[in-house]
C-alpha cells in the first residue's frame, strides 16, 4: 500500500510539474493552426534568437569541457594551497542568483566598470553582445563538468596513471590512454548538463544582453519579448523551440544512463 501510494504520489506530482506545462504550451502554440506555429517560428528575429542560443551553446560548451577537465583534475590529483577554496569558488554559480551573477559583471566589465572602462579607449566592448552573453553563461555552466568527473576520478585513484607512468608513457599518453576512459561518461553527463542550463539561462543572460531585438537576445529572451507584446502564439510557438530542446537533453541523459546506470544513479 504505501509504494503503490508513493508511486501515485511521484506521478501525480510529474503530471501537475512537467506533463501539463509541456501540454498547455503545445496547446497554446498550435490553438492557431500548423500554419500560424509556422509563420511564428520562421519569423526572422525568433530565427535569430534560435541561432544565438545554439552559438552561445556551440562556444560555452568546449570551454566548459576544456575548465571542467582541467579543474577536475587538479583538485583530485594534487594538494596545494587553497584546494579547498577553488571548490568552493566553482560551486559559487549554484548559490548565487543568475540576476546578481549578471548585475556583478556588468559591473565589472561594463563600460563603467573597472575592466570595461579600461576597454573603452580601444573600442573593445564586452557587455551587450555576444561575448557578455558567453562570460556569463560560463558562469552559470562552470560547475557541471567538474562536479560530475571529479567524483569520478576520486573514485578511480591514481593507481592506473602510476602504473601507466611506470611503463615509460608521457603526461599526454596517461590522460588519452588512462583518464579520459575513465571519465568519459561522466564528462559527457556534465557537458549535457552545462549545455541544458546555457541554453536556458534567462536571468544573467537578461542582464548583460541589453535586449536588442534581433541582436542580442537569446531564446528565453525572445519568448518574454513576445508575451510582453501580447503576441501569445508567437511566444508560445519560440516555447515549443526551447522544449524541443529541453526534451533533447533529456533523452540524451536517459540514453547515457541506460548505457552507464551506476553514473546515471548518482545525484
Amino acid at each position: 500500500m504505501l509504494r503503490r501510494t508513493l508511486i501515485a504520489l511521484a506521478v501525480l506530482f510529474a503530471a501537475v510539474v512537467i506533463v501539463l506545462p509541456v501540454a498547455a504550451i503545445l496547446s497554446r502554440a498550435f490553438a492557431e493552426g500548423v500554419g500560424a506555429w509556422w509563420a511564428a517560428v520562421s519569423d526572422p528575429e525568433t530565427l535569430q534568437a534560435v541561432w544565438l542560443t545554439v552559438l552561445t551553446a556551440l562556444i560555452v560548451l568546449p570551454l566548459n569541457i576544456l575548465f571542467g577537465l582541467c579543474a577536475a583534475w587538479a583538485i583530485a590529483r594534487f594538494r596545494f594551497p587553497g584546494r579547498r577554496a577553488l571548490l568552493i569558488l566553482i560551486e559559487i554559480p549554484f548559490a548565487v542568483s543568475p540576476i546578481v551573477a549578471g548585475l556583478c559583471f556588468l559591473l565589472v566589465y561594463g563600460a563603467y566598470g573597472p575592466v570595461g572602462g579600461a576597454l573603452q579607449p580601444y573600442g573593445l566592448q564586452l557587455m551587450f553582445n555576444l561575448t557578455g552573453i558567453v562570460m556569463v553563461s560560463l558562469f552559470v555552466t562552470c560547475p557541471f563538468v567538474v562536479r560530475e568527473v571529479l567524483p569520478v576520478l576520486q573514485v578511480t585513484g591514481e593507481d592506473e596513471e602510476k602504473a601507466a607512468l611506470t611503463l615509460g608513457a608521457n603526461g599526454w599518453q596517461i590522460f588519452r590512454h588512462v583518464t579520459l576512459p575513465n571519465v568519459t561518461w561522466a564528462l559527457v553527463y556534465g557537458a549535457i548538463l552545462a549545455t541544458a542550463r546555457a541554453i536556458g539561462e534567462f536571468g544573467a543572460v537578461s542582464v548583460v544582453s541589453g535586449a536588442i531585438r534581433g541582436q542580442t537576445m537569446t531564446l528565453p529572451l525572445q519568448i518574454e519579448l513576445l508575451y510582453n507584446d501580447y503576441n501569445t502564439t508567437g511566444a508560445f510557438a519560440a516555447a515549443t523551440l526551447l522544449t524541443a530542446l529541453a526534451l533533447l537533453t533529456l533523452v540524451l541523459r536517459g540514453a547515457i544512463t541506460a548505457i552507464h546506470p551506476a553514473h546515471g544513479a548518482r545525484p
